[in-house]
């Protein structure tokens, strides 16, 4: 395997940028003599012409061009190693910009960001609880949690994800004695319904059962909304079916003011996932967040 000096390659890189041997030295307070033999050893190891150069001309040949493209490369990724390697030396601090959407904050998010801000005392954190798409870029968010049956792929942002989110249909005891019996996905045709959603054409649920079975329910919700809080409350009033996910219903399925509808059946998971600007680098106190929230979701029993 072939030895690789990083050193000859960082000088190649100088003088190119610079324009020439005298502006590199000048630059990187390198001798000149010492930029010049380096990059002829260079050469003569590659066995190439890079560089053109008289007493008056100096011109990057089309190979020397291609080589310096990948040198450049190669340089930065050094850079970022040590810039790396500095910031777990550095205390997380300052701005810290985030975003969420509100039924999640409410129901697992506030007590790590509080954990979080208890743990690095210089660190501000600026919340936006909404539940829009967040566009961290032109938005100017650090990390952006979305909650989405499948994550879309976007080469300007990165992803992360966090866990599984289950989805169930839940109703209450007295809608369930009015509408009973519920022995299959398609008896909830006639059923009264809430949509978690959007306004939309149509509605639909899309039911899995345990033998690979699909199935599409389509009905006409009394009560559209995004908000799952107003939509539990309704279902708890016995006014409809509802689906939302398990962590949102799980204190008043546990008290027995709702109950899961078609338990041997599921809904496709939503993915709760962290997006943030591929380009851009993770400060400390972005990365300390990150790693806590991974950290957080990765304990979180959803079942």
């Amino acid at each position: 395997m072939a030895m690789y000096n990083l050193n000859d390659i960082y000088y190649y890189v100088q003088v190119v940028e610079h324009g020439g041997f005298t502006q590199a030295s000048r630059a990187t307070g390198i001798p000149k003599s010492k930029l010049s033999r380096r990059i002829t050893e260079l050469e003569n190891r590659l066995g190439v012409r890079l560089l053109q150069r008289s007493t008056r001309h100096f011109s990057v040949t089309e190979i020397g061009r291609i080589y310096f493209d990948h040198c450049q490369t190669v340089i930065f990724e050094a850079e970022n190693a040590e810039k790396a390697i500095e910031e777990t030396h550095q205390e997380p601090c300052g701005l810290v910009r985030l975003s969420c959407p509100i039924a999640l904050l409410h129901a697992t998010l506030s007590p790590i960001l509080a954990a979080f801000l208890a743990r690095y005392p210089k660190v501000k954190l600026q919340m936006e609880a909404t539940n829009r798409s967040v566009n961290p870029i032109s938005d100017a968010i650090d990390l952006a949690i979305r909650v989405r049956p499948l994550p879309f792929e976007d080469s300007d942002l990165t992803m992360r994800q966090l866990t599984s989110r289950k989805q169930i249909l839940v109703a209450s005891p007295n809608l369930i004695r009015q509408y009973a019996p519920l022995e299959k996905p398609e008896d909830l045709s006639h059923w009264p319904a809430f949509a978690n959603a959007t306004l939309l054409k149509s509605y639909s649920w899309q039911l899995f059962g345990p033998s690979d079975e699909i199935v599409t329910i389509n009905y006409e919700p009394r009560f559209v909304t995004t908000d799952m809080f107003a939509l539990q409350e309704a279902a708890i009033a016995g006014l409809g079916v509802v689906h939302l996910p398990f962590m949102i219903v799980r204190q008043a399925l546990e008290r027995g003011q709702l109950i899961e509808l078609l338990p041997n059946w599921s809904l496709k998971p939503e993915i709760i996932h962290v997006v943030y600007p591929t380009r851009r680098g993770l400060l400390p106190s972005v990365r300390a967040l990150l790693n806590m929230l991974i950290e957080h979701f990765k304990n979180l029993n959803d079942e």
